[in-house]
């Protein structure tokens, strides 16, 4: 097990079937476009979000025809890895320091070296076993938040000193004591099915996505049940959960740096929140409606004034805040397009777009003049959908990045199994 060299060429899904037989419908599903998503679906386990839906001809197109803007830029990529190590889907990735993780839809928690030159070895470097596919990771200090298949978030004491030490469980949200202190109120219930009520600290379906707050005091969490929560990084306490936020499972959701919350659905909406100064909870700023297809993706540049969103309908919608009215609201700039099927997964670093497809490739996007963006390279290598990804500056080639050479490494999972990583190259002649 560990990094395998890989030649230079190189939401929702039945997770309870057989890998050879999942794989071979999941890929027979990204092939179907007269799947659709709907709230019967909701709890069916189907591939909806591999499903790929007619693209959108009523948002402009920002692909560059022409490279004329990008003549001064030439970019070098490769495969320089493949991680080999889950025997199911790669389903969720995280960065944090000088290592990766990653989830996967067998409940296994693995983590490896970032550093190319410390090729892992042992065949035991799995650090945590959950009860649930491991939908979503981020990373605090030294504590590793999981959100999982079976409706619960887990949080594990990271142990790097030791070489494959497994990690504790610290707590599993909702905690008991949270959970007690709203059982005898009536208040605290709220109606999850026809017949059905909980307390309303309580996911009743797979929880999707987690992001926590700029200053890491707050975790978010969205779920297939419609609603998305938020946590207190230092006692665990549910401290808010919007219910009804969407009309179909949530599945994604960025947190700009002035706090406000982006909801991705597969209503095909995205939904925009805010708590304002003296108020107890979020509220419904904006609906922003455009795709017509699942919303599976959300990213936000750096300064949060661009927001990405990638859908079945296998485009990207490109939405920029509005700085001439009061409000900052985020209006369509225009599409993304080049993928062939599905988009699943998301990254933005520095002013670079990664996205991830059901059509086994990730794009690398720049932007270049005047809104217009170029597709700078396609990574092929992945023989499954390619399920999360994750990217960050190349700090081990040895030389510093400037603006006339940057170097950066991105990480893909696929339901193949396998996590790649590449590396990407820019420089300005």
């Amino acid at each position: 097990m560990g990094f395998l060299r890989c030649p230079l060429s190189c939401h929702r899904e039945k997770e309870s079937q057989s890998r050879a037989q999942a794989q071979a419908q999941a890929q027979a599903q990204a092939q179907a476009h007269h799947l659709h998503s709907d709230s019967s679906c909701l709890h069916s386990e189907s591939s909806n979000s591999l499903a790929s839906q007619p693209s959108l001809p009523s948002v402009p197109s920002l692909t560059s025809q022409s490279r004329r803007h990008d003549q001064a830029i030439t970019t070098h990529h490769h495969c320089i890895s493949t991680l080999k190590g889950h025997s199911s889907y790669v389903f969720s990735l995280a960065l944090a320091g000088k290592f990766l993780y990653s989830g996967s839809s067998d409940k296994e928690i693995r983590i490896w070296s970032r550093d190319p030159s410390r090729l892992e070895t042992s065949n035991d470097n799995g650090v945590a076993l959950g009860n649930g596919a491991v939908k979503s990771l981020v990373v605090l200090g030294d504590k590793l938040f999981s959100a999982h298949q079976d409706q619960k978030i887990r949080v594990w004491k990271v142990d790097n000193d030791s070489p494959h030490q497994k990690y504790k469980c610290m707590a599993t949200l909702p905690t008991l004591s949270d959970r007690a202190l709203k059982l005898f109120s009536a208040s605290n219930y709220v109606q999850v099915r026809r017949h059905k009520k909980c307390t309303w600290v309580h996911h009743v379906d797979t929880i999707s996505a987690l992001a926590l707050s700029e200053d890491g005091s707050l975790l978010y969490s969205a779920s297939w049940d419609r609603t998305f929560k938020i946590w207190k990084t230092t006692d665990f306490r549910c401290l808010e959960s919007a219910e009804k936020a969407h009309d179909d499972a949530i599945n994604a959701l960025v947190l700009s740096t002035d706090g406000i919350v982006y909801t991705g659905s597969a209503d095909r909406k995205i939904k925009v929140w805010k708590k304002h100064e003296g108020e107890k909870k979020h509220r419904l700023v904006a609906t922003l409606e455009k795709h017509k297809s699942a919303v599976n993706a959300l990213a936000l540049s750096p300064d949060g004034s661009v927001l990405y969103s990638g859908a079945c309908d296998r485009s990207i919608i490109v939405w920029e805040k509005d700085t001439s009215s009061s409000g900052g609201h985020m209006v369509v700039a225009g599409a993304l397009r080049g993928h062939t099927k599905a988009i699943l997964c998301l990254a933005v670093v520095s002013d670079l777009v990664f996205s991830g497809s059901a059509d086994k490739t990730v794009r690398v996007w720049k932007k270049g003049l005047q809104r217009s963006y170029s597709c700078l390279a396609v990574f092929e290598g992945h023989r499954g959908p390619v399920k999360c990804l994750t990217a960050a500056v190349d700090n081990y080639n040895g030389r510093s990045n400037s603006d006339d050479d940057a170097a950066y490494l991105i990480y893909s999972g696929s339901l193949d199994c396998e996590i790649k990583v590449w590396q990407l190259r820019i420089q300005c002649v």
